[in-house]
């Protein structure tokens, strides 16, 4: 197994992974991204961004290419689709099947993954009927009916965009009201092929070898109903990636990693980014800028032991 140092590593490659790289880089510190995918993370499957500052609208895949590029250019090191061993936050020691990584500096930047509804036939009909990724998924429902799970702003654009292949998109929130932004619940409502199922929630997903009914619970008066679909798309949350390292730092109940204003958590030397740690707002722009401020800190804190081993000497 061959051995590598650098100062600082970054665990995940999406948008506050390779912001991260970038200013780590620039700060004349060895840095690497390890990723247990491609690089680019979830953005890299939205078929269009519209909310991030100087493109108006722009490719999900176009802007985290653009992304990588910038990463490049510093000499970032990028160790992609690594099937991790372990990973000793403390020591700061990463073991993958190819390597065993030594670093400084851990940034944590590996974001969070859809929630599951938990519910009987979810996992058994997954890539035959249930799917987390409308761009990924929604060309295969043309002409087909399906139902989108979720009230807030990535229910109701998936749900938006799956009107361009399905002939009926169902959008099943549990409450009378949505909670994503004025201005996309307007688009949606205008949509004629959305019909909204309100107060209910999914109790099973049913089929043959695919999908073919979800069986729905109203909340308040408790009865339940069939609903004949051809696939279904929960956008019901999220949750951190954090196999490997849950438990060797502070978290929060749901298991977001808890950090202060520099992006740094409980372990010395050890910093997270993005969507992976407790904050208020998970969007492209806030993780690019969550990367940025833990690789300026990443390389303070390297910069800051250097002089303390040279003083001790």
């Amino acid at each position: 197994m061959e051995k590598l140092n650098f100062d600082t590593i970054i665990l995940g490659g999406g948008p506050a992974g390779l912001s991260a790289a970038i200013y780590a880089s620039r700060g004349a510190v060895s840095t690497a991204i390890i990723d247990l995918n491609m690089l680019g993370g979830q953005p890299s499957n939205y078929l269009e961004l519209e909310n991030y500052p100087g493109f108006p609208l722009v490719g999900g895949y176009d802007l985290m290419e653009k992304f990588e590029e910038h990463a490049d250019k510093f000499g970032v090191q990028k160790f992609p689709m690594q099937e991790i061993q372990s990973i000793d936050l403390k020591s700061k020691k990463i073991l993958t099947n190819d390597y065993e990584f030594q670093a400084k500096t851990i940034i944590i930047a590996t974001g969070a993954q859809p929630m599951k509804l938990g519910v009987p036939g979810e996992k058994e009909f997954v890539g035959r009927g249930v799917s987390y990724c409308a761009v990924c998924d929604g060309a295969f429902y043309k002409d087909k009916v399906v139902a989108v799970v979720g009230g807030g702003n990535s229910a109701v654009e998936e749900a938006m965009y799956l009107t361009k292949f399905a002939s009926k998109v169902y959008l099943i929130h549990r409450r009378n009201e949505l909670r994503a932004d004025k201005i996309v619940q307007e688009r949606a409502f205008k949509n004629e092929k959305i019909e909204f199922i309100w107060d209910s929630v999914v109790k099973e997903i049913k089929g043959d070898n695919l999908v073919n009914t979800l069986v729905l619970e109203n909340v308040k008066s408790k009865e339940l109903s069939n609903l004949q679909v051809n696939g279904v798309f929960p956008y019901i949350g999220i949750t951190p990636n954090v196999d490997n390292i849950s438990g060797q730092l502070e978290q929060d109940a749901a298991g977001f990693i808890i950090t202060d204003e520099t992006m740094s958590t409980s372990l010395e030397g050890v910093f997270a980014a993005g969507d992976v740690r407790k904050t208020p707002l998970r969007q492209v722009i806030t993780a690019a800028s969550d990367g940025a401020v833990s690789a300026v800190y990443a390389v303070k804190y390297v910069e800051t032991h250097k002089e303390a081993v040279k003083s001790a000497v």
